[in-house]
């Protein structure tokens, strides 16, 4: 097992994983607007709403998530009433939550005020409150310095000798 971290300047990560992923949901009012459908929101106004926007901002927000295939648009009516869009979380959008839930840990424990957390999401089963959890796939909770960075089928090698390679 070799560290691919001990050898940085061999690589580049043009092609980084969560430099994508912020570019999707890297800033606060998607954040907020995930945290939201996690929590049930589905009507643009209540989105606008509780997370603080304007309609203009709700709704280049919740376009891009759509884009994205995190939320998709469906449709509903109430009596007497002209047809009108619900977002949901799709597939993808659903696979987010435990990065809403690690977020969220992290400002309880490091950003909460005084008073702590505003909510608690807890297990329905049992009532424990609910934690990301880094875990291998042979189900090993994995802590600090028990893990290394390895190769993946999308890295990108680049040649630090050759002119004009940024070296990562």
């Amino acid at each position: 097992m070799k560290d691919l971290l001990k050898d940085r300047d061999a690589w580049s990560l043009a092609n980084c994983s969560i430099a994508r992923a912020l570019e999707i949901v890297g800033n606060r009012t998607a954040m907020l607007i995930m945290r939201e459908a996690f929590f049930g929101t589905r009507r643009f106004d209540d989105f606008a709403k509780r997370v603080g926007i304007g309609e203009p901002a709700a709704a280049a927000r919740l376009k891009e998530l759509t884009g994205a295939g995190l939320l998709e648009r469906v449709p509903y009516q109430d009596p007497g009433q002209r047809t009108r869009y619900a977002y949901q979380l799709t597939q993808k959008g659903r696979d987010f939550r435990a990065v809403i839930v690690a977020l969220r840990q992290w400002g309880d424990t490091w950003a909460a005020d005084e008073h702590g957390p505003p909510v608690v999401v807890r297990h329905e089963n049992c009532g424990a409150p609910v934690h990301a959890v880094l875990r291998c796939d042979n189900g090993h909770d994995v802590r600090p310095g028990e893990s290394f960075v390895d190769a993946g089928p999308g890295l990108i090698r680049v040649d630090p000798d050759s002119p004009g390679s940024s070296g990562g």
